[in-house]
Formats: C-alpha cells, sequence, structure tokens
C-alpha cells in the first residue's frame, strides 16, 4: 500500500479559552479515504491544519506509520495539503503550476516533463496544458491543484474543503473524479466537509465531529444506519427522532439474523397508533407504546432516544394491512405539507395528537396526475420494528 497509516493519539488544541480540540483518538488506515466531517467550528480543520504542519497541538502527537511528525515542518511530513481556494500561481500555465514542487527540489527537466505530463493526464487536463488560471473553470483550477499536490508523490493527500466553492452540479461531477483518482493512486485521502452527501458518497470511514470532540467513527453505513448520538443522527440526512422509557426489553430471533431484542417503548410525543379493522379492544393505554429492535438490553424504566428514517417510513391512503403482525407501528395523521422533489416527494404528516412526522415517498412509476397523495389528505403512516433505532441512553 502506497499511503501512511495516521494515528492521531490525544491531540488536543485550544486557543485561549476556546478548546478547538479535546482529546481526539483514532486511526487511518494505508490507502483510506477517511473524512472528518461535522458543523463550521466544530475543530475539523484545526485537526487537518496539525496533521499537515500549519498548527501544533497543545497535548498529543500525530504518527505517520509509527513515527512522529509533530516536530516535523509540513515539507518533511511525506504530506500534501489542497486547499479551498486553490493557491495556484496566476502568472503560471497550468503546466508551471504542477511543475512548481519538482523545480523546488531541482528535478532534471526530462523528469519533470515527463512527470507533469503524467498527473496532467491523471487529473484530464490535457487540452489545457498552456493555459494560465485565469482562463479555467473553478473546477478545472482545484484539478490543477490536486495534481500539484500529488506529483511529489506524498502517502498522504489532505483535503480541506476542495470543492465548497463549486456549484452542486460541479461538486458532484469533481467528488466522483476524486473518488477515481484515489482508486488509481492508492494513498491516504484525508477529506475534510461539512456536506454529509459528499462524506458518505466516497468515504470508506468517517469521524463525525461536533465542538471538538469525535463523537463516532464508522464506515458510512454504519453511521447513517446506526448513529451514536443524537447530534450523529440529525447531523447525517434526515431523521426523526423521539425520546422514549423503555416498558420492556425481552429476547428476540429474527430468522437468518443475529439474536437481537424486541423493546417497548413509551414515547408519549407520538401519540396513540391506530386502531384498525379488526381490533376488538377500544384504545388502551398499550397503544401509547411503539416496538423497536436492538443489539443491546435495555432496562426497564430506562429513558432513550429513539429514531426512524423518513425513507423506511411507509405513508398511504387506505389501512394497511399488517396481517395480524405486532412489530408494526401504525398511525393516523393529516397531510400538513407536501414537498415534490422530482424523484420523491416528502411529507410531513401531522399526528393526531400534533406532532409532526416526516415521511419520504420514492416515485418509482410515472405519474400520469402527479403525487397519489395531497395536502391535507388523510393519511396512515407505518413502520417495522427493524426500521427503527435506538440512538442512545439519556439518563446519562
Amino acid at each position: 500500500m502506497k499511503g501512511s497509516r495516521v494515528v492521531i493519539d490525544h491531540v488536543s488544541k485550544s486557543f485561549g479559552d476556546f478548546h478547538a480540540l479535546d482529546d481526539i483518538n483514532f486511526t487511518i488506515e494505508p490507502g483510506e479515504f477517511f473524512s472528518l466531517l461535522g458543523p463550521s467550528g466544530c475543530g475539523k480543520t484545526t485537526l487537518l491544519r496539525i496533521i499537515a504542519g500549519f498548527e501544533f497541538p497543545d497535548d498529543g502527537v500525530v504518527l505517520f506509520d509509527e513515527k512522529n511528525v509533530i516536530p516535523l515542518p509540513p515539507n518533511k511530513r511525506q504530506s500534501n495539503t489542497v486547499f479551498q481556494t486553490y493557491a495556484l500561481f496566476p502568472h503560471l500555465t497550468v503546466y508551471e503550476n504542477i511543475a512548481f514542487p519538482l523545480r523546488l527540489r531541482k528535478v532534471d527537466e526530462a523528469t519533470i516533463d515527463q512527470k507533469v505530463k503524467e498527473y496532467i493526464h491523471l487529473v484530464q487536463l490535457d487540452q489545457h496544458i498552456d493555459k494560465k488560471p485565469s482562463q479555467l473553470s473553478g473546477g478545472q483550477k482545484q484539478r490543477v491543484a490536486i495534481a500539484r499536490a500529488l506529483i511529489n508523490e506524498p502517502k498522504v493527500l489532505l483535503l480541506d474543503e476542495p470543492l465548497s466553492a463549486l456549484d452542486a452540479k460541479l461538486r458532484a461531477n469533481l467528488l466522483i473524479d476524486l473518488d477515481n483518482l484515489h482508486d488509481k493512486i492508492g494513498i491516504t485521502f484525508i477529506y475534510v466537509t461539512h456536506d454529509q452527501s459528499e462524506a458518505l458518497a466516497v468515504s470508506d470511514r468517517i469521524a463525525v465531529m461536533n465542538f471538538g470532540k469525535v463523537l463516532q467513527v464508522g464506515t458510512p453505513f454504519e453511521i447513517y444506519e446506526s448513529p451514536a448520538t443524537q447530534f450523529v443522527a440529525q447531523f447525517i440526512g434526515e431523521t426523526n427522532l423521539f425520546e422514549s422509557t423503555v416498558v420492556e426489553c425481552t429476547p428476540h430471533q429474527t430468522p437468518g439474523k443475529d439474536p437481537d431484542y424486541m423493546v417497548t417503548l413509551h414515547t408519549p410525543a407520538l401519540g396513540l397508533q391506530a386502531q384498525l379493522k379488526g381490533d376488538t379492544q377500544a384504545t388502551k393505554e398499550e397503544d401509547k407504546n411503539i416496538l423497536v429492535t436492538d443489539y443491546e438490553h435495555t432496562n426497564q424504566g430506562q429513558k432513550i432516544c429513539f429514531t426512524i428514517r423518513p425513507e423506511k417510513i411507509r405513508i398511504t391512503l387506505d389501512e394497511p394491512d399488517v396481517h395480524g403482525r405486532k412489530d408494526i407501528n401504525v398511525f393516523k395523521g393529516i397531510v400538513e405539507e407536501p414537498v415534490y422533489t422530482g424523484f420523491q416527494s416528502k411529507f410531513y404528516v401531522r399526528l393526531e395528537n400534533g406532532t409532526i412526522i416526516k415521511v419520504f415517498k420514492q416515485h418509482t412509476n410515472y405519474l400520469d396526475d402527479g403525487p397519489e397523495i395531497q395536502w391535507k389528505d388523510q393519511v396512515y403512516v407505518s413502520w417495522s420494528a427493524e426500521d427503527g433505532y435506538i440512538v442512545e441512553d439519556i439518563t446519562k
């Protein structure tokens, strides 16, 4: 593997009374595409600058392949940085901008020419080799900056929100190119972004940060499907989040899956479940409860947070046929706000007790007369216990 293993070991950093980083610990494996994700001011750029050598930590070390690089200047760390602002020389051509690091090292002209053309081809700028930065688009400028950062063949490439200055469509295209480039060269990429869709799209793993702390490290799938905290659940994608109390937790075995627990939750914010046809009893106290499966044993009376992603909720005009299943949660409501976005519709449904719940419905077929569900329609929303997720214990 061409990339370095990067270890962030108990790194802390303060600026006066502001604690930018608070005891950060994680390891980035060789050749990983690793993203630091979080809102503005969470500490991700400070951490990147410490890895690059532009800032020094108050405590802790950064290791490249088990070597502490904190004492080393940026140019001795076998890493290079791509900035949001490109930092190109306006008076130099694409060729000369990319050649600049090699000229600093006094590499011979034949090698410079061979390597510059190789990297220009790698970032698909062959037709722009003699242009100045002012003649390039934003995306092309960023490609030049990436080629210049790569030409010294670093073991770690640091990318500080490199796409944030670009428009949405160009950003999406360049993101794919960046991922393909990573696959080709195989070095370690550390990518800073506040855009969760970017991080989910290209990362092998993600560290979600807030207020100078790392809240969770995991694959995009783990971060999205199994968020560790309320913040992670809300920051990554959209979700519905409710505080609940554990009523009961019993062992449960789903065929073909690992053993888990069926947890009964008392969730006042959701109100009473819908009474469906065939129910022989009137509304009862148990109708205030919902079911969720979980892999950890929770205790009766424990206060937790429960989340259900909008795309995992089914919305129908007719009463859902649950076939007698007890693990389906069903509520009635009114469509407060339908939002048509082309490939899907977002529905904000006001439940009978007044709580708003978000539901996404994918448009998989041609809509002859527009979406079937409209504003002010009475609807049923339902989801399986397997699709909910207990986020965290909030009694701590």
